[in-house]
């Protein structure tokens, strides 16, 4: 760059006005939240749980931000069925500690499944949501049932299929 005769600097440089595009953030008050009922008979769990995570994080949205709760609720019935693939019934464990020294515990995922179904899909959902007060709070819009009946019919949730989630023969 030079300068010309006149003390401007040559080639003349444009200055351009740019309109700033906003980002569009959603407002709390602003979701509407749907309900959908998920039946878990035959589905494998893994793939069920990242589904439903996506549901309740609102990534299925157009306008989804990471910061903001813009999920929906997801009711989970007949998890009493669900199909753990390849021997991880037996050799997965769940764990949980009582805060003593030497209170650590462990399950094996078929008791677990046997005794307290609703807690594994639990369990598989929550590790699949961020780790903080969002992530809490979006794992209480889960509502995990062993049966096939739910108290919630008054949402009128709609049916959801993952056939995704559904084991493939092989």
């Amino acid at each position: 760059m030079g300068q010309a005769g006149n003390g401007q600097l040559w080639p003349p440089t444009r200055k351009r006005k740019i309109d700033p595009v906003r980002t569009f953030s959603p407002k709390v008050n602003e979701i509407e939240r749907a309900w959908y009922v998920v039946d878990a008979d035959g589905l494998v769990l893994g793939r069920l749980a990242s589904e439903v995570a996506a549901i309740l994080r609102g990534k299925r949205r157009p306008y989804f931000a990471p910061h903001v709760d813009t999920g929906d609720n997801v009711i989970v019935v007949n998890a009493d069925k669900i199909v753990l693939t390849s021997n991880k019934a037996d050799a997965k464990m769940a764990y949980r500690h009582s805060g003593y020294p030497g209170g650590l515990r462990q399950t094996s995922y078929a008791t677990l499944l046997e005794d307290k179904p609703a807690e594994l899909i639990r369990r598989s959902v929550r590790g699949m949501l961020p780790k903080n007060t969002l992530g809490r709070q979006q794992l209480s819009k889960l509502h995990v049932y062993a049966g096939a009946a739910h108290p919630h019919s008054a949402q009128k949730p709609e049916a959801l299929d993952l056939p995704v989630a559904r084991r493939v023969a092989g």
